[in-house]
């Protein structure tokens, strides 16, 4: 995804108004698509414990992966066990199959990696979402929510509990792809919307996003992020918004001798920085420490406010307590 157009998508000018027909054609398209699995002409497959579903409308991704992790540890918090599945993006692979801290980020997608190594529920990958459930359910019976990282427009596996994730870019120019960001049309009906304080127009609860204090590399070694400062660093970062990454570094006071801005998922099959000190994102890190284990990966660290747990927790003990049905439509 190009810079260019990532620009267009914020304001209405020239060449978003130029790719507007082609967004109008892929409107109707996903209509059509919805309309199948609504009237039961496209399958779909129900899991028999509740299914979250954390996704976004924009395209470039909304910090969903967090949020997946920051899910997973509420959920066991209160003593529920739960699985979490995904496509796996960027995986050069398409079968189903589970992801383990050891797994090579090429078969399973950095972002599946990176939630399996937090430690807080199996997952699974497949490029059907239904299938990647019921292959988890069946390696652990004992779960009992799913979560689906990504997968809003993924109708394939019925959900229950719908949340929508927007960053501060909001909407956008509010037009579909390919002359605006959205993947399909907002506002539509979801059950939790978490939205950055700075997004425009966005009714919802606040999810602040910042760095955490400390840095860590392969090895496990830790160190206050205060420490790196006055270091001539590198920083590399191959996410959706790198230079949010890179501000964030800068807020915090340190001196990033040069940035590496790459594309999204980025592939790292060669050092990007050699004989220089790196610090990166924990996304990177899962595919950059087999080259790099010296880089410092600083996670990032979500305040969510507390009445977006409690209505979640609402809705999720109706599930559980009931027997729970689609909310597609």
């Amino acid at each position: 995804m190009t810079s260019a157009l990532q620009r267009a998508w914020l304001r209405r000018g020239a060449l978003a108004r130029v790719l507007l027909p082609f967004s109008w054609i892929f409107g109707a398209l996903a209509r059509l698509r919805r309309a199948g699995y609504r009237k039961g002409l496209l399958k779909s497959g129900r899991m028999p414990v509740p299914v979250i579903v954390v996704g976004n409308v924009v395209a470039g991704g909304a910090g969903k992966t967090p949020v997946v992790i920051a899910l997973v540890e509420h959920l066991r918090s209160r003593g529920l066990a739960a699985g979490v599945v995904s496509r796996g993006y960027g995986r050069v692979f398409s079968d189903c199959r589970e992801v383990l801290a050891d797994s090579r980020p090429a078969e399973v997608g950095d972002e599946p990696l990176l939630v399996a190594r937090s430690g807080g529920a199996p997952v699974f990958v497949g490029p059907d979402r239904a299938q990647a459930a019921r292959a988890l359910l069946a390696a652990h019976p004992g779960t009992q929510v799913i979560v689906s990282d990504d997968g809003l427009q993924h109708y394939g596996l019925q959900r229950d509990i719908e949340i929508c994730v927007f960053d501060e870019r909001g909407v956008g120019n509010g037009w579909l792809l390919p002359a605006g960001p959205l993947r399909e049309q907002w506002p539509r009906a979801v059950d939790l919307v978490l939205r950055s304080g700075t997004a425009a127009g966005i009714e919802g609860f606040d999810v602040r996003r910042g760095l955490s204090a400390f840095a860590v590399r392969a090895d496990g070694a830790r160190t206050e992020l205060a420490a790196l400062k006055n270091r001539p660093l590198t920083a590399v970062a191959g996410i959706g918004r790198p230079d949010a990454f890179f501000a964030m570094l800068r807020e915090a006071g340190l001196q990033l001798g040069q940035t590496l801005a790459l594309s999204d998922h980025h592939d790292f099959r060669a050092d990007p920085a050699t004989g220089r000190e790196l610090v990166c994102t924990e996304k990177d890190a899962v595919k950059l420490w087999r080259l790099r284990p010296d880089a410092w990966a600083v996670p990032l660290e979500l305040r969510i406010e507390p009445g977006f747990w409690a209505k979640l927790d609402r809705l999720l003990d109706a599930k559980l307590s009931s027997a729970h049905g689609s909310q597609t439509s």
